[in-house]
């Protein structure tokens, strides 16, 4: 098995833990690099948003525009009132 030889002054010890770790960063950037391309998500590219691979399966939700003046009860019932109160006045 191949020993790698440790840097004068430090222990054998020292380098196995160093090996280990180069090892545990190599498998974890072997790790994330297989789940980055399984994770979908929006793009802002110069402007444009551009979807994510999911985008045909997504639930699109339409709210339909309201009417243009926010109070159209209140205006419609203050009309309807002061039609009546011509009415009367006739």
């Amino acid at each position: 098995m191949y020993q790698p030889m440790a840097v004068e002054g430090e222990s054998p010890m020292i380098e196995t833990k160093r090996s280990q770790a180069w090892k545990y960063a190599f498998w974890g950037l072997i790790l994330a690099g297989g789940l980055a391309p399984s994770v979908g998500c929006q793009v802002s590219v110069a402007g444009q948003t551009l979807p994510s691979p999911y985008y045909l399966r997504d639930d699109v939700q339409y709210f339909p525009a309201g009417p243009e003046n926010k109070i159209a009860n209140e205006t419609a019932a203050m009309k309807k009132a002061r039609a009546e109160s011509l009415q009367q006045r006739r």
